[in-house]
């Protein structure tokens, strides 16, 4: 993979990835940015819950599970001292569906997190992770009932 940013003014850079996609990253105003674009370490975050999300959705799928909606959040604070790396995650991922099937989602949460996505398998050599879901019953009319919740485990440091 191949990527690079380019400075335009203050502290806003254009990031241009292999994908062709440019991406606009800013610094607060008092970091002597113009608050015109995503953080750095946004991005990080945005990438590991997009590509956890992206190998769930995609095993639930294949596993014929009926989803209608599906978020993924992350909470990853970060330490008060320079270089404020994240210091742990909460990933919770929020399944909407059918009669969606309990153990589907918790294996497809398992191969995402050991095998498919590598941001998640490489930061949580870092930090370490705790893992969360919901799965709620559509009843239509925008209406949603919880039918389960846990923690599928937490991905530690080794």
């Amino acid at each position: 993979m191949k990527v690079a940013v380019q400075w335009k003014e203050n502290m806003t850079f254009i990031g241009r990835p292999d994908s062709g996609f440019p991406v606009q990253m800013d610094a607060d105003t008092s970091f002597g940015g113009t608050n015109n674009g995503v953080r750095p370490m946004e991005m990080i975050a945005l990438g590991l819950a997009g590509c956890t999300g992206m190998d769930v959705i995609s095993i639930l799928q294949k596993k014929r599970q009926q989803v209608t909606q599906f978020e993924v959040r992350v909470n990853a604070p970060r330490s008060a001292e320079h270089p404020k790396v994240f210091t742990n995650a909460l990933i919770t991922y929020i399944v909407t569906g059918k009669n969606v099937d309990e153990s589907a989602l918790l294996r497809s949460i398992e191969l995402a997190a050991t095998k498919y996505c590598p941001a998640q398998f490489m930061l949580a050599q870092v930090f370490p992770m705790e893992l969360h879901y919901e799965i709620y019953e559509e009843e239509g009319d925008g209406r949603r009932r919880l039918t389960s919740q846990g923690i599928w485990q937490e991905l530690s440091v080794e």
